[in-house]
């Protein structure tokens, strides 16, 4: 225990805390996209069209981040991403049009998956398997934390600017997280170690088997994850809740969310990734199922913790799966390619939703998803291991410390 203590506080400034920091500048920016976009004249699907920005940014960078992190190590990787972050947030914070604002949200979105990746490429490489999960499932729900914290912090000085005041948060908000974040400790390839950069092509090629099993249900949980910030509101509106009410039910989930995000990764670590895995996207398709059940604020409110019950065993989990299954050679590559299939999955999951809703009725779309986690569920069972493969890197890890010797002589103590 005291090992495991010492290993995750030695990440707490370079790694933990700057991506709270970034998750409350996000929070605080995310809520005034909209509003801005129509401040500036776009109707509502094209207000819609910017928004999604940000998840178009995140699929379009995760390949190329792969690449950005092989070639020039994860602490340069993260200062690059920190300055395109600083340049997309200026513009949204001093946009004239909605073009200039989808484009500033769009690198925000570029920036957020070369941060991602080169954070996770770091902890794969300053941390030993034994507490792996531990530390991605932290990163990851301080994350959501600071997403969570973000819309309060960012309400005065919106009140006080106006939409623009959430880009103001989050502009102060990434030069923070980059500056925490060029202070890491050197590890791996930023030692002078860097393992010679593969083709994406051959990557994709040679790991096709896993990116077409383990991928995919990563994309069926990027769906599962996504559809809840859409469905539970609109099934809200649907029967009759007020905005007020619906943040509520919404805010208690997030809170739950959070609160699995260590245990889930403690979980991980002792009892394996399989059965956290299955457990989320059970938990996803039973509250998906539930969800066309509901007509009040109670019984939604059930489904809303249950869901947060879903998202909160997941977080760090993709992370996780990608970090045991990546490779030792183009291992940046694959990871980038494996977080593009869970990106994509967040762009589909709502696109389904409503599509389903739009032929059928939301309740419809609601079930469509329960099937879909259900399938993904049943694809996690057959296809994540019990207990991550023997890491080769293990014997050349860069312990952040001198804890070292006492992990490495007693390996299953954490």
């Amino acid at each position: 225990m005291t090992s495991e203590a010492g290993t995750l506080r030695r990440l707490a400034v370079p790694v933990f805390l700057p991506s709270a920091v970034f998750g409350i500048g996000q929070g605080a920016a995310i809520p005034v996209v909209a509003l801005q976009a129509r401040d500036l004249g776009a109707s509502v699907g094209g207000a819609g069209l910017v928004v999604a920005m940000l998840g178009l940014g995140m699929v379009l960078g995760d390949l190329p981040a792969g690449r950005i992190v092989a070639r020039i190590g994860e602490r340069s990787a993260v200062l690059l991403g920190s300055a395109v972050g600083a340049v997309g947030t200026a513009l949204c914070l001093l946009s004239w049009t909605p073009v200039v604002l989808g484009i500033g949200v769009g690198m925000y979105g570029v920036a957020s998956a070369v941060w991602a990746l080169a954070r996770q490429a770091y902890i794969i490489e300053a941390v030993p398997v034994a507490l792996r999960a531990r530390a991605l499932s932290t990163m990851a729900g301080l994350n959501r934390l600071g997403t969570l914290i973000g819309p309060f912090l960012g309400a005065g000085v919106v009140y006080l600017l106006g939409p623009r005041g959430g880009f103001l948060v989050e502009l102060v908000a990434v030069v923070v997280a980059g500056a925490l974040m060029a202070g890491m400790p050197a590890v791996g390839s930023d030692r002078g170690g860097a393992r010679a950069a593969q083709t994406m092509r051959s990557v994709l090629v040679t790991h096709r088997r896993v990116l077409r099993t383990l991928g995919v249900n990563a994309l069926i949980m990027g769906a599962s994850r996504a559809s809840r910030t859409a469905v539970l509101p609109l099934w809200a509106d649907h029967i009759g809740l007020d905005p007020t009410t619906t943040s509520l039910l919404f805010g208690v989930g997030a809170a739950v969310d959070v609160a699995l995000s260590y245990p889930a990764g403690r979980w991980m670590d002792l009892r394996g990734r399989r059965v956290v895995a299955v457990g989320s996207l059970v938990a996803f398709a039973a509250a998906h199922v539930a969800l066309p059940l509901t007509g009040s604020v109670l019984t939604l409110g059930a489904v809303a913790v249950l869901m947060g019950v879903a998202n909160g065993l997941s977080n760090g989990l993709i992370m996780t799966l990608g970090a045991d299954a990546a490779p030792e050679d183009g291992r940046a590559e694959f990871l980038g390619a494996f977080r593009l299939c869970h990106d994509a999955g967040s762009l589909a999951g709502p696109l389904v939703l409503a599509a389903v809703a739009a032929v059928a009725t939301l309740g419809a779309g609601s079930l469509a998803l329960a099937a879909i986690s259900a399938l993904g569920a049943a694809g996690m069972a057959r296809w994540v291991p019990r207990r991550p493969r023997p890491d080769s890197d293990e014997r050349r890890v860069r312990r952040l410390g001198s804890d070292e010797r006492a992990v490495r002589r007693n390996p299953g103590r954490s």
